[in-house]
Parts: structure tokens; C-alpha cells; sequence
């Protein structure tokens, strides 16, 4: 689309997405934010008017990103440590989830289903995960 994949590395660090790794990285993300903080700022546009163009432009933003993400190139090394940091920061949130469900129900007696939806569609997406992968090698 619009960036390039090679502008940027993969985030290892601080959470998930890209990080630029040139300067045509940096100019990519100044052009994306000049916009939307001239749109938000402007005295000649109403605030439903800003709402709707800034939501635009961070479709396209964020289509251009993930587009990027998939074109990233990796190597067998980026995509096992790739794997394993997802795998690694997915059993924390499990664990972070179950606890807080658990301290919600002893303090009030209450489930959140929002929560408990959260960790079956895990399990869900798992499971079918591993029957693909299964059928496929």
C-alpha cells in the first residue's frame, strides 16, 4: 500500500506492531500523525466531521500496517522467538484473566462473561489451531 516493509523492523520489546528501522520509517509515522492532530485541532470542523476523518485515516493506517506486518521478512530464528514471546505473553494474560475472574467471584459472587467468553474463544481458536495443523503435516 503506502509504507514499505522493509522501513521497519518487527516490535520485540514493547508489545506487538513495527518499529522504524530508517529514516523513511519515521517520515511514514510523522505523515500519518500531522494529519490527524492538524484534523483534531482545527477550529473550522465539527467534532462529528473530525471524528469520521480521523477514523478514515486510521483505517488506512492500520491496513497499511498489518499489510507491512504480513510482507515483514523473517527468518526461521525471528519466527520461532516470535512464537514463543506470543506463546509466553498469552498464558500471563490467561493467568492474569483467571485470577482476576476468580477474585471477582470470591468478593462478589459474580461472573464476568466477558471474561469467561475471552478464555473459551482462546481454547476454541487453540483447539482448531491444532486440528488444522494436525490434518496439514
Amino acid at each position: 500500500m503506502i509504507g514499505k516493509s522493509k522501513w521497519f523492523k518487527r516490535r520485540k520489546y514493547s508489545g506487538w506492531g513495527l518499529t522504524p528501522a530508517t529514516w523513511q520509517g519515521w517520515v511514514y509515522i510523522i505523515a500519518f500523525i500531522i494529519p490527524i492532530v492538524i484534523i483534531q485541532n482545527s477550529p473550522l470542523l465539527e467534532e462529528g466531521t473530525k471524528t469520521v476523518i480521523t477514523s478514515f485515516w486510521a483505517l488506512i493506517l492500520i491496513f497499511d500496517v498489518i499489510s507491512m506486518m504480513i510482507n515483514l521478512k523473517k527468518d526461521e530464528r525471528d519466527i520461532l522467538h516470535e512464537a514463543l514471546s506470543e506463546r509466553n505473553a498469552l498464558w500471563g494474560v490467561i493467568t492474569v484473566m483467571v485470577i482476576g475472574l476468580a477474585y471477582q467471584v470470591i468478593t462478589t459472587g459474580l461472573l464476568n462473561w466477558w471474561i469467561i467468553g475471552a478464555l473459551l474463544t482462546g481454547t476454541v481458536i487453540k483447539a482448531i489451531s491444532n486440528i488444522y495443523l494436525d490434518k496439514k503435516n
